[in-house]
């Protein structure tokens, strides 16, 4: 994508996220907006972007490091609990609870029964927060291997991404099939109605960027401001279906 017409496209979105939020102010809206996906998956970027313009007051990025000795005796859910969003605010999660689905499958960071355990409560628990008036959003950003490869190698070498490189991404790629098996049966078990996943194809980050924007905005915003926006592109970004894990919208 030529950078002028996205960096042009980008500001309208802006924009109109400033629009929204002011307007979700007013009406008290809570919304809660997870990020998942592999590593180097372009997650980072996309929520800097959607949050650069956005109030600071109403709105946290909710990034938790490895849980503590106590939080490990804790009610699963009961760390996130803590960052949900109160009337007005927009939360977003960069990983959530859904590490129990993924990294922790893969790496043997808890045991099956608790991953199970996770699988049966999350649909009642995610039932819970939209009843309750919560606006739940679940994007996973999927990304090929080769362009994980490329992009976890230019965090080693550019010095300025040296925050973002660490041991867990050697394992990212040599797990790479692991990773996949974990999000397969992750998705399956907490795809549903109310809290359904929306995928995100992120090879190319900027229209990546973009369509989460666009699809957050008709998500978000009020009926008059969501019209003057483009849909998302069904390319690019759609609601998970089983379909997609073998019909080639998702990496393998």
């Amino acid at each position: 994508m030529n950078v002028d017409k996205y960096e042009a496209q980008l500001r309208k979105l802006q924009i109109e996220l400033v629009k929204s939020q002011i307007r979700a102010i007013k009406d008290g809206q809570k919304a809660l907006i997870i990020f998942e996906g592999r590593d180097a998956a372009g997650k980072d970027g996309a929520i800097k972007r959607i949050t650069e313009h956005l109030s600071p007051r109403n709105t946290r990025v909710v990034a938790l490091p490895k849980p503590s000795d106590r939080e490990q005796s804790e009610w699963y859910f009961q760390r996130y609990v803590r960052y949900l969003p109160a009337g007005g605010e927009w939360v977003l999660f960069n990983r959530s609870w859904y590490n129990r689905g993924g990294v922790e499958v893969v790496m043997d960071f808890s045991t099956a029964a608790e991953q199970e355990q996770f699988l049966l409560d999350v649909p009642s628990f995610e039932r819970m927060l939209v009843q309750s008036g919560v606006v739940l959003i679940k994007y996973w950003l999927d990304v090929s291997r080769e362009e994980q490869h490329k992009r976890l190698q230019d965090r080693r070498t550019d010095p300025l991404k040296k925050l973002k490189t660490g041991p867990m991404d050697v394992e990212a790629e040599k797990r790479f099939d692991a990773y996949t098996r974990a999000r397969d049966d992750m998705l399956i078990r907490t795809h549903s109605p109310v809290a359904p996943w929306i995928c995100v194809r992120s090879d190319n980050k900027k229209a990546a960027r973009l369509n989460i924007m666009r699809q957050l905005l008709h998500t978000l915003a009020g009926a008059q401001l969501a019209k003057k926006t483009p849909g998302p592109d069904k390319d690019v970004l759609f609601a998970f279906d089983s379909e997609a894990l073998n019909d080639g919208r998702l990496a393998r």
